[in-house]
């Protein structure tokens, strides 16, 4: 075998190295220990004869010769690994993976009505996702799609909707009510204690409301701050503030009367959930036919 000769493996890993620049991240992927992984690729670069990764105890980069070889291995992979998928429109069942991030609220919203549904429609598809609230480039973390409140995204994306548009509204339990009283108009929310939501970023959520065609936000103040769904509704149900969460999360405690709504005067149906993935031609089976069932789901 000529010492030069590459095979598809060793181009595969040498890649996911270069993607991740992580032996542990890159292993992961491919499913072998990170020493397995080390030992394989410097028997690689032996066999070329050509250093392609600098390796310290804390990080990997690539070498100059590494970034060329790669630029010339990647468009050449990405063509195999189409051909492989596009056999997927020969099946009756598609198979793969699909990797998606979302934020925990859109998990839990849709859970039970978009992402179960979906797998057992296509049980030979692997959904992995990703709950992370963090506004990421989902390209560069390896994933097919992301998922984010609001249409707002980079020229280079295409959006579709992720479930359908609903409202965000505010309530309190009855015994906050009974102790409290309850807001007549958006501005009285700052002489009431409620609970605030803190993004990734730092930021702190302003509660939007519509008065007379026009959005009003306002930055309430409360002892709690939190970042997630779950955790806000329990604090809203043991009476601790007013909470601003989406109909869908609050919708079986107030049918329940564990929660009531306030301010209803003041909210409208907004923005829902988008689906949005990397605008170019080719589209992985398992995303194609998520897509479609996502417009199936919304007609």
């Amino acid at each position: 075998m000529n010492k030069y000769r590459a095979s598809m493996q060793e181009l595969e890993m040498f890649a996911a190295i270069a993607q991740h620049l992580s032996f542990r991240k890159a292993a992961e992927e491919r499913n072998v220990t990170p020493s397995s992984l080390s030992h394989a690729m410097r028997h690689f670069e032996a066999r070329l004869g050509v250093r392609l990764l600098n390796r310290t105890t804390r990080k990997v980069a690539l070498t100059e010769a590494g970034e060329r070889f790669l630029q010339r291995i990647q468009p050449a992979l990405a063509d195999l690994s189409q051909a492989v998928d596009e056999l997927n429109d020969w099946r009756s069942d598609p198979r793969g993976v699909l990797r998606i991030s979302m934020p925990r609220s859109a998990e839990a919203l849709f859970f039970d009505t978009l992402i179960l549904p979906f797998l057992l429609r296509y049980p030979e598809i692997t959904l992995e996702i990703d709950s992370n609230d963090s506004l990421l480039d989902i390209v560069e973390a390896g994933f097919d799609a992301g998922v984010r409140y609001g249409d707002v995204l980079a020229q280079d994306m295409v959006a579709v909707p992720f479930g359908a548009a609903m409202r965000a509204l505010a309530v309190a339990s009855p015994a906050f009510i009974a102790q409290h009283g309850a807001p007549q108009q958006p501005a009285e929310l700052l002489q009431f204690p409620c609970i605030e939501r803190r993004f990734p970023s730092g930021r702190r959520y302003r509660w939007e409301f519509w008065q007379d065609g026009r959005k009003q936000e306002v930055a309430v103040k409360g002892s709690l701050v939190l970042d997630n769904n779950e955790r806000i509704l329990q604090a809203a149900r043991a009476g601790v503030g007013i909470a601003f969460l989406h109909e869908g999360t609050v919708r079986e405690d107030l049918i329940r009367g564990e929660l009531v709504e306030i301010l209803a005067n003041f909210t409208q149906v907004e923005e829902g959930f988008w689906l949005y993935y990397p605008s170019r031609k080719y589209l992985s089976a398992p995303l194609r036919h998520f897509i479609d069932w996502l417009k199936e789901i919304n007609l």
